[in-house]
C-alpha cells in the first residue's frame, strides 16, 4: 500500500497516510486522461461563434438586373454568397459543445491522474487547512513551502471561509472541493495539495 507524508502548514512532517491501492496503485491510462481533458475543455467552450447567412446580411432582395439580355451573369440578389459582403454558406452557428463521459470512464481517468501525480511527486497532503485568519500572506508562504509557487491546486473537504478568502487573491492558486476535482484540474496543476479529510473522502468514492 502506498503511503504519503502528512505535513502541517509549516511543511513539517507530522505523520504518514496510507493511500488506497485501488486508486493510487493502478495503471496510468493516458488515453482515458486525454479523453477526460478533452471533454472538460469542450464542455467549457462558449459556443457563441456566428456568421450571417444570406437571410441575415443587410441588403435588398431585389434582383439587380434582368435575367437575360445584359450579357452579365444571372443573379437574384446582392446578398448572394458568391458576392462580396454576401451571406456565408455553412458558417459556424451558436451551439453547445458540452458532452459527458460515462461515470466509469471518468472515475478511471481520475484515478489515473491521481496515480500520475503521486508517481511524479506532485501530490502533498496536509493534516488540515486550519487558518487563524483570512490573510493571504501566511497561506501563500505555506503553499510555496509545500508545493511551490506556480499553478498549485488546493483541495479541501468542507467549506472553509478563511481558506477561501486567503487563497482567492493568490495568483495561480486554485481552490476546489474534493467532489469538484476533475482529471483536467489535476493535470493542469504543477502541484496538488490535499487536506487529509479531502483525500480520504475522495479515495473512498473512487475505491467503489
Amino acid at each position: 500500500m502506498a503511503t504519503v507524508d502528512l505535513k502541517n502548514l509549516k511543511n513539517e512532517v507530522v505523520g504518514t497516510l496510507e493511500l488506497a491501492d485501488a486508486v493510487f496503485a493502478g495503471p496510468i491510462n493516458e488515453d482515458l486522461m486525454h479523453q477526460a481533458v478533452k471533454q472538460y475543455l469542450a464542455s467549457n467552450r462558449s459556443g457563441t461563434h456566428k456568421t450571417k447567412t444570406r437571410a441575415e446580411v443587410s441588403g435588398s432582395g431585389k434582383k439587380p438586373w434582368k435575367q437575360k439580355g445584359t450579357g452579365r451573369a444571372r443573379v437574384g440578389e446582392i446578398r448572394n454568397p458568391l458576392w462580396r459582403k454576401g451571406g456565408i454558406v455553412f458558417g459556424p452557428q451558436p451551439r453547445d459543445y458540452e458532452y459527458h463521459l460515462p461515470r466509469k470512464m471518468f472515475r478511471a481517468a481520475l484515478r489515473s491522474a491521481l496515480a500520475f501525480k503521486l508517481k511524479e511527486n506532485q501530490l502533498s497532503v496536509v493534516d488540515a487547512f486550519a487558518l487563524s485568519d483570512h490573510k493571504t500572506k501566511p497561506l501563500a508562504k505555506a503553499l510555496t513551502g509545500i508545493g511551490g509557487s506556480r499553478k498549485v491546486l488546493v483541495i479541501d473537504h468542507q467549506e472553509n471561509a478563511n481558506l477561501h478568502l486567503a487563497s482567492r487573491n493568490i495568483e495561480e492558486v486554485q481552490l476546489l472541493g474534493n467532489l469538484q476535482v476533475t482529471p483536467y484540474h489535476l493535470l493542469n496543476a504543477n502541484h496538488v495539495v490535499f487536506s487529509k479529510a479531502a483525500i480520504e473522502a475522495l479515495q473512498e468514492v473512487l475505491s467503489k
